[in-house]
C-alpha cells in the first residue's frame, strides 16, 4: 500500500485524536490522516454525502481507524452498515478503541472488523501500536486486485475471489 493511502480515523475524544496523530507522526507513518468525530460524519464521508461529496477532496480510505463508543452512531452501526455496502467490502476497518470488553470484541468481528485494538494509555504504547498498523496493514499488507491502481487488467474471477476473501 502506498504512503498516500489515505487513513479514515472516527474518534469523537480530542486527547485520543492528539494522541494517536502525535504517536503515528513517531511511528513514521506519513500517510495522509483524516477526522471525522462520530459515527454519523463516518457514513456520510463514506458515502461521499454531504460536506464530503467532493472525491477529490475526500477521497475513498484505505483504512478506516473506528472507535466503538461515538456519539449520534456508535462504531458498531458504522461496521455494520459499511459492511453492507459492497462497494466498501474491501475497506480495512481496525477497531481501535478503549473497550477491553469480550463482547465488543466479538461483536466487532461478527459484523466485519479486520482487527480489534485497544487504545494504549501512554504515548510509548500508542507510538508501538502505530507501527504495528504501518507494519502490519499500511507497509507490508498488498491490497486486494479491485482497489489497485495499476492498469493490470483482473479477470472477473479474480475480482470476485478477492470480494470474498477480504470481505471476512
Amino acid at each position: 500500500m502506498s504512503n498516500s493511502a489515505l487513513i479514515l480515523l472516527a474518534e469523537d475524544r480530542d486527547d485520543d485524536v492528539l494522541l494517536i496523530k502525535r504517536s503515528f507522526a513517531r511511528a513514521n507513518i506519513p500517510n495522509p490522516m483524516l477526522l471525522v468525530t462520530n459515527g454519523e460524519e463516518a457514513i456520510l464521508y463514506l458515502k461521499g454525502e454531504g460536506k464530503f461529496a467532493d472525491r477529490s477532496g475526500y477521497p475513498l480510505p484505505a483504512l478506516l481507524l473506528l472507535d466503538l463508543k461515538m456519539p449520534i452512531v456508535d462504531g458498531f452501526e458504522v461496521l455494520r452498515w459499511a459492511r453492507q455496502q459492497s462497494s466498501l467490502a474491501l475497506l480495512k476497518i481496525l477497531v481501535l478503541t478503549s473497550s477491553e470488553s469480550l463482547r465488543d470484541v466479538n461483536e466487532a468481528y461478527r459484523l466485519g472488523a479486520n482487527s480489534f485494538l485497544v487504545k494504549p494509555l501512554d504515548f510509548e504504547n500508542c507510538v508501538q501500536l502505530g507501527r504495528l498498523i504501518r507494519d502490519c496493514w499500511l507497509k507490508t499488507d498488498n491490497p486486494p486486485v479491485a482497489l489497485r491502481t495499476d492498469p493490470q487488467p483482473v479477470s472477473c474471477e479474480e475480482q470476485e475471489w478477492a470480494r470474498r476473501f477480504y470481505r471476512h
